[in-house]
């Protein structure tokens, strides 16, 4: 695998039978989908894509929100592997447990080295949007996401027991322009 080859690409109307491919594959592998942004829970693929865009901007973004973008990782025959969403700021829930970032990929194209790509790929994103500190967060039982981190230059600030028990780990990566 070559992964200069691999590139994010805003979720555009091209991608829609990939996408319901894609996402066909992660409700049959009954795990959990990520960036909760990419499900579009009943609404149809044209009407996902304009929430995407009312997402990126804080004046069309729901006040509950941050605002984000969101994109697909393609590879060189722009087929999907995986998605990200990168919000532009954090409010105090997100700095606690949900991070600038989350990400997914699909499960029949993971343990290739695509998370890790995408990430350096948003973390380049992030860098051209401002923003200089990133926390990322995982739970501690997903090593995967863990080593992902890791590997783009991640840092345990700690870890966040929830009120189930789960453990959150939060990460900071530092990219000064």
């Amino acid at each position: 695998m070559n992964m200069d080859k691999v590139y994010l690409v805003s979720p555009s109307i091209e991608h829609k039978e990939a996408y319901i491919e894609m996402m066909v594959e992660w409700e049959e592998a009954k795990g959990h989908i990520y960036p909760g942004v990419i499900r579009r829970k009943g609404t149809d693929y044209s009407s996902w894509l304009e929430t995407l865009e009312l997402y990126r901007k804080r004046e069309t973004c729901p006040p509950h929100l941050s605002p984000s973008d969101t994109f697909f990782l393609v590879n060189e025959n722009n087929n999907l592997l995986g998605a990200i969403s990168i919000r532009h700021y954090l409010s105090e829930q997100l700095l606690k447990l949900g991070g600038h970032i989350g990400y997914g990929i699909r499960p029949t194209q993971r343990r290739k080295g695509y998370a890790t790509a995408m990430l350096k790929l948003a973390l380049e994103e992030c860098r051209d949007m401002g923003i200089e500190q990133v926390l990322i967060t995982c739970d501690k039982d997903n090593i995967g996401s863990s080593k992902t981190i890791i590997a783009n230059k991640g840092v345990l600030e700690n870890e966040i027991v929830e009120d189930n028990g789960n453990i959150v780990q939060r990460y900071w990566i530092s990219i000064k322009k």
